[in-house]
């Protein structure tokens, strides 16, 4: 038996198909019989009336416990016990319906034969509401002694104040847009409430009396020179939540408290509507009910959640959890037959539950397991059937990537080594006499019948293919398909990389998909090719000063030019083989040069983010270079300084762009508004049947489109600038990482690393 279960003390469950929530329970002794009774309301407008006590804790509902039960034809949304009636200190009831309220007088009489005493509600008196009643709270309002007043909220947000059988005056609370909790505080003699701007605001009661008649709520003109009076709010504390309840708490041993139970915290304010402390619930909270601490200055709170979970709190610390049947809506606590802090709980269902926290002693012995002897012999042959199970299980061949010989479906691209006679670059923007194109040959081979396969050929912006995308019809085991498409340079700067991929997307058959004519398993193959030089710069005279200046070292003596670029060195001119000029199809050149002396080379140029091809080609050839002499200790160092300074300013240039980029779409935005603003303007004057004159709106419509065709052309035109500015960014970052690594003699996993860290974008977005 669970510890932290709430002990079912008595418990029953109310009518059928009834609705209850927060205000239909109250415990109170309505009879002044000096014992706490339960009374409970339903929408169904049945009023209920009990006095649990059970033979034993756990026993059910009996006859004898309900002590009245009528139905009032009218939904109740709130019961409450108080001195409600005039000339007379004894406890009466009230109950509110949705336009009208009641007080009643609850009586006994001994009964004179076994079925007991016999109880009975007479009717005092009842106010019928003009407006819809929401929710109510009572107190000594204004000081009064030996009786209480009723305050009634309405759905619109008006305060309706009544003193006993009278009705005294009625307020609109300023701001208003849905009800709230409703309290009353008679230390401050105020108003609590929680208002739609997520608020806790507090009216003084002497403020609401003297406010301006809700019955008045157009101002006169004594009103405006400064005769009435506006109602004020006396303190408002922002909470930033929906409340669901509220409490207004005294006790001898602490300080008076007015605590807020929210959606997701509940809070305790002083008096004057600052934070004593608050609390963050786990779980979203269903009613709570502060009450009183055995520990001097600290204050208990029952905190119920959506899931069954009661917690108690002492302040701030959680002392207990128990678990409840039921989720309830309206919590309280009783002093039943003699038994002190019952907790009563009532769900939206009209589950009724009276609980106590603890637990029974448990006289449940676990049995005695039979011994036997082990069989070592069938725990052995288990053993080895488990380890069979899990070394198919995690057989690794499906996990790893598979060998060349092991694949299904096999890409391979090969470029052809000399560009082409005729080039087949279309809509370039490179401004070059002649824009060269290379061809490119794919090959799909497949082993297996591979279904629909689809191929993707991308390459690095602003490089172009004349063809990116096939489809293929099935292909059998051991067919295979080739396609040729041409690469060339279309936009008017340099990529930041000559490399290619090749994607290829099937789908291999299944005998479930056989059966049922869809898909098999879809499956990818990959390849990545290189492009040539050649492609975006051609051979030209080396040029002695640049502005940017790099030196690599080697571990080799210098190779001849005429030996690792023969493509664009003139084997005829023995100058070229330590000094080498490159000049790309967009106008700028970049010059190798080869110490005759040290193992060094230098690249040089003009702008920064020029010399990375030129740099990673050269690194790229003399690796192949002392491969093919089976030279395996070949590496190369950078020694100089990072340019971190020219690199700062391709980011600060990149970054302006991307602002002014900004602040172009902004000013297109205003003047688009603008010319539709006019554009409606003219058309209410052309559908006038009486002509009216322009007044030159013709004139500012025509300017105002002149200046969204101009901004739009500038936008565009900028969105260029911001392309060439990240391909030359990209490019310099390439760069930095290689000139680092080579400085650091980094691996390439380490590369890889410094690489996902500074290039985590290919394109360029507004996200980036």
């Amino acid at each position: 038996m669970s510890l932290f279960k709430a002990r079912d003390w008595w418990s029953t469950v109310l009518g059928e198909k009834e609705e209850f929530d927060q205000g239909c329970l109250c415990v109170a002794d309505v009879d002044n019989s000096g014992q706490d009774k339960i009374i409970v309301g339903s929408y169904m407008g049945y009023l209920r009336i009990f006095n649990p006590h059970p033979v034993k804790p756990g026993d059910g509902f009996q006859a004898e416990d309900l002590l009245l039960e009528v139905q009032l034809r009218e939904p109740i949304l709130q019961v409450e016990v108080g001195k409600f009636v005039s000339g007379t200190e004894v406890l009466h009831l009230a109950v509110l319906h949705c336009r009208k309220l009641c007080v009643y007088a609850v009586s006994g009489m001994l009964g004179n034969v076994d079925h007991g005493n016999q109880y009975q509600i007479k009717l005092m008196y009842e106010h019928n509401l003009q407006r819809t009643a929401c929710n109510m709270t009572y107190g000594p309002f204004g000081g009064v002694k030996g009786r209480d007043l009723i305050c009634i909220q309405s759905m619109d947000g008006m305060l309706m104040l009544f003193e006993q059988e009278s009705y005294a005056f009625g307020r609109f609370l300023p701001g208003f847009l849905l009800p709230g909790p409703l309290a009353y505080s008679s230390r401050t003699d105020s108003f609590i409430t929680v208002s739609s701007c997520r608020q806790v605001e507090s009216y003084k009661y002497q403020v609401l009396a003297f406010a301006t008649d809700a019955d008045e709520r157009q101002e006169t003109e004594q009103q405006k020179l400064g005769s009435g009076k506006r109602l004020v709010v006396d303190w408002v504390l922002n909470i930033g939540e929906q409340a669901l309840d509220i409490c207004v708490v005294s006790f001898n041993q602490a300080v008076s408290s007015v605590f807020v139970l929210g959606e997701r915290n509940f809070f305790c304010l002083k008096d004057n509507g600052q934070i004593r402390f608050m609390k963050k619930l786990d779980c979203s909270p269903s009613c709570f009910l502060p009450y009183c601490s055995v520990t001097e200055g600290t204050i208990n709170t029952l905190v119920v959640n959506h899931s069954n979970m009661l917690h108690v709190y002492q302040d701030v610390t959680l002392k207990w959890a128990t678990q409840l049947p039921h989720i309830p809506v309206s919590v309280k606590v009783a002093n039943l037959q003699g038994l002190r802090g019952v907790i009563v709980t009532l769900s939206d269902s009209g589950h009724l539950q009276c609980s106590y926290l603890g637990t029974d002693p448990s006289l449940f012995q676990a049995p005695k397991i039979e011994s036997r002897e082990i069989n070592y012999e069938e725990i052995d042959a288990e053993m080895k059937q488990l380890q069979k199970i899990i070394k198919e299980a995690t057989k690794t061949q499906d996990i790893l990537p598979k060998s060349e010989s092991e694949r299904e479906l096999i890409v391979t691209a090969e470029v052809s080594p000399e560009l082409d006679a005729e080039s087949q670059a279309i809509d370039s923007e490179v401004k070059a006499e002649a824009v060269p194109s290379v061809t490119v040959k794919i090959t799909i081979q497949s082993r297996v019948t591979a279904q629909k396969p689809k191929l993707a050929v991308c390459v690095e912006a602003p490089l172009a293919l004349s063809c990116d995308q096939f489809d293929f019809d099935d292909l059998a085991p051991d067919a295979s398909e080739t396609v040729v498409l041409s690469v060339f340079l279309k936009g008017n700067c340099l990529p930041p990389e000559l490399e290619g991929d090749c994607v290829a997307s099937y789908s291999i058959p299944t005998a479930e998909s056989v059966c049922c004519f869809v898909l098999g398993i879809i499956k990818v193959a990959q390849c990545k090719f290189r492009l040539p030089l050649r492609l975006i710069c051609l051979p030209t005279q080396p040029s002695k000063t640049a502005n940017h200046k790099l030196t690599i070292d080697t571990n080799k003596p210098p190779v001849s030019f005429l030996t690792i670029f023969p493509d664009f060195a003139d084997q005829s001119e023995e100058d070229q083989s330590n000094a080498l000029g490159f000049q790309f199809l967009t106008g700028s050149k970049v010059t190798l040069l080869a110490s005759k002396t040290s193992q060094r080379y230098r690249i040089q140029s003009d702008q920064l983010e020029d010399l990375w091809l030129i740099t990673k080609e050269l690194t790229l050839r003399l690796e192949e270079h002392f491969k093919k002499q089976n030279c395996k200790d070949f590496t190369c160092t950078f020694s100089g300084s990072i340019p971190l300074q020219e690199y700062f300013e391709l980011i600060d240039r990149h970054f302006e762009l991307r602002l002014n980029a900004e602040k172009l779409k902004e000013m297109l935005s205003e003047r688009a508004v603008q010319f539709r603003a006019i554009e409606r303007r003219l058309l209410t004057r052309f559908k006038d049947k009486t002509p009216a004159p322009l007044q030159h709106l013709d004139t500012l419509l025509e300017g105002t489109f002149r200046e969204v065709i101009a901004l739009a052309d500038a936008a565009e035109e900028n969105q260029a600038n911001v392309f060439q500015a990240f391909m030359k960014l990209q490019s310099a970052t390439h760069l930095v990482v290689m000139l680092i690594s080579l400085w650091q003699k980094l691996s390439a996993d380490q590369i890889a690393v410094l690489e996902a860290t500074f290039l985590p974008l290919a394109q360029e977005t507004d996200d980036l």
